[in-house]
């Protein structure tokens, strides 16, 4: 399968499915945990959806050019939030599972640092391809061929800051569909 490109519409409207998603299931969670970076969007609008509290882990298992090489993966240290505690029923939010490695190593570390909070964690993506070894609980599109999805925010791995104008004049990213 070719690589698969997302427009900003087309990233805003899957968050809204998987959200129509999570709703239609009617199981009720009070946190939401999105790994950072790829799922930081998708866990700030669902926070803003479903009016719950957002906790960030940020994590890294990416590198390389384009930041297509998968390595181990990295955890930070402790969850970013403005609760005084996780709450018992979590949604962790991703934008895909790939190879299921994140997803599963990062359930394994929150259970492993604050199972003691959590009763339920639930999982939830906007991709889901084929080759996972882990299940979301939601997803949006399941993909057989598991392509490389090139999301619209890729476009600011390789921006320069000395070359955005200062004022005035759109950017590309304002008219960009890919």
């Amino acid at each position: 399968m070719a690589d698969l490109y997302v427009s900003w519409a087309e990233y805003h409207q899957k968050i809204e499915h998987l959200a129509a998603k999570i709703y239609q299931s009617q199981w009720e969670f009070n946190q939401i945990i999105c790994l950072a970076r790829g799922g930081l969007r998708v866990g700030d609008i669902l926070s803003r959806i479903f009016h719950q509290p957002m906790a960030i882990l940020a994590t890294s298992s990416y590198h390389g050019a384009g930041k297509q090489n998968r390595s181990t993966i990295t955890f930070a240290r402790d969850l970013t939030m403005t609760t005084p505690n996780l709450g018992s029923h979590v949604l962790l939010v991703d934008d895909l599972v790939d190879s299921g490695e994140s997803l599963k190593r990062t359930l394994v570390w929150l259970d492993r640092n604050y199972g003691f909070y959590v009763d339920e964690v639930r999982t939830a993506v906007l991709w889901y391809k084929s080759c996972s070894i882990v299940a979301p609980n939601y997803y949006v599109d399941y993909l057989e061929e598991n392509p490389w999805i090139h999301q619209p925010f890729e476009r600011y791995e390789t921006l320069n800051p000395a070359t955005i104008p200062e004022q005035g004049g759109a950017t590309s990213a304002s008219t960009d569909t890919h």
